[in-house]
């Protein structure tokens, strides 16, 4: 069963917020209320670092099982069956690990939120400047990975339907290339998307390091 070669999201460096920083003394003000919210936030990010590596080795598996079907015969249907079905645990098992790699960023989010109350309290004009710019680019982060998300979504019901054809015995080698370019299609935009969020990220954790120096907060880098 010949097809086109299916694009990956393999070894996709997703970057996430800093190493937290350590306050060396805390008295209660807006400024260190801010710290308390935006250090938390990288605490709750930590399941969406631990789904990383999970994924990746699902998706390099799920790779494997497709480029053998696609050297097996139309005379070899009950094997093509049960490696499909075999790839289609596997992308339930992603559609898992991503949900959990949401609600970690989804709490995350929500914690940064918290912040956001303290930013307009704080007192030098410098300080609420910088943290303007800091919440501005979390909302713009966090936009960005909804799009991660999303695409990701389609490209695991996209893999799923793949699956779903190739039990078919009638399944055309036209059909399977159209499916093909659709998957390929939506790995593309994962890939666009993934550079975004990283993009955004990093310039995060530059405007959060800023605004400790701004609003003068006594920090050391935990890395």
């Amino acid at each position: 069963m010949e097809g086109e070669e299916k694009l990956r999201y393999l070894k996709l460096l997703t970057l996430l917020m800093g190493a937290p920083f350590l306050l060396a003394a805390c008295s209660g003000e807006p400024k260190e209320q801010m710290y308390d919210h935006l250090e938390e936030a990288v605490n709750l990010e930590e399941t969406f670092r631990e789904q990383q590596q999970p994924l990746q080795e699902l998706e390099a598996e799920e790779e494997k099982i497709y480029n053998q079907i696609v050297e097996l015969t139309s005379e070899e249907q009950k094997k093509i069956n049960e490696m499909s079905e075999e790839a289609l645990s596997i992308i339930n098992e992603r559609k898992d690990l991503l949900a959990e790699e949401k609600e970690s960023i989804d709490e995350a989010k929500e914690e940064f939120d918290k912040a956001e109350g303290a930013a307009d309290d704080l007192e030098s004009e410098e300080a609420q400047k910088s943290a303007d710019q800091l919440i501005e680019k979390m909302d713009q982060r966090y936009e960005s990975y909804q799009e991660l998300y999303d695409n990701y979504q389609t490209a695991l019901n996209l893999d799923k339907e793949l699956y779903e054809m190739f039990q078919n015995e009638d399944l055309t080698k036209d059909q399977l290339q159209g499916k093909v370019e659709e998957i390929n299609e939506s790995y593309t935009a994962i890939m666009e998307a993934n550079e975004k969020f990283n993009q955004y990220t990093t310039e995060y954790n530059d405007l959060k390091k800023e605004f400790y120096e701004k609003a003068e907060l006594d920090v050391t880098y935990e890395g």
